[in-house]
């Protein structure tokens, strides 16, 4: 969903950003590099101590390398299949490490261990999801398919934890996990029934 947003916020927003990168001689795998390490530090620093708000501060301000780094290496010429494999690695990573901090948090300062088993959901479910995906096109099938795309989980997790923080409103933060935990389910049954539904097709 939002997905049509990419084009805005790389040639309006983030244009200067890349621009700048390029005339330094950033490589593209280095801001997925360096971002992938401010998401897990803001993620694990920030989160598990009870830092909700400077959490999404930190890791808001790393995020969008997602964007920058594809938008260096098409305006450069410098995409790679080796480029789209790190980006997607360390993609898990970033993830696992925002949800990995929330269940954390859950299980210190938070202290409810319903919203650490809903936080470990989202986490493994959310990996699933994109395993499912990469695997689906790896055997030659499609499975772009499901309701809980990767960027729509991160910005709703990352907006209403802050917003959360802001205004003392916890269960923003909470009603956001259940969507969360239920759509990433609900994604993967939808992939998997996509490619068995290709599979039997083929067959």
């Amino acid at each position: 969903m939002l997905d049509r947003f990419k084009a805005f916020w790389q040639g309006v927003i983030l244009a200067p950003i890349v621009n700048l990168f390029i005339r330094l001689g950033v490589s593209p795998d280095a801001v997925t590099l360096v971002g992938t390490v401010g998401v897990s530090v803001g993620a694990l620093a920030f989160f598990p101590r009870g830092h909700l708000l400077a959490g999404v501060i930190f890791i808001t301000c790393f995020v969008f390398s997602d964007l920058v780094d594809g938008a260096m290496a098409r305006k450069t010429g410098r995409s790679s299949s080796f480029g789209a494999f790190l980006d997607s690695t360390l993609d898990r990573i970033g993830d696992g490490a925002i949800f990995g901090g929330l269940a954390l948090y859950f299980a210190g300062p938070g202290d409810s261990r319903l919203y650490l088993w809903l936080s470990l959901i989202c986490l493994v479910m959310g990996s699933v999801t994109s395993y499912a995906r990469a695997r689906a096109e790896g055997l030659g099938y499609t499975a772009q398919v499901g309701i809980a795309e990767r960027s729509d989980r991160l910005v709703a997790i990352l907006v209403m934890t802050g917003l959360g923080a802001i205004f003392d409103v916890p269960e923003l933060m909470f009603v956001t996990l259940w969507a969360l935990a239920a759509a990433s389910t609900v994604t993967v049954g939808q992939r998997i029934w996509t490619v068995r539904q290709q599979a039997l097709a083929a067959e």
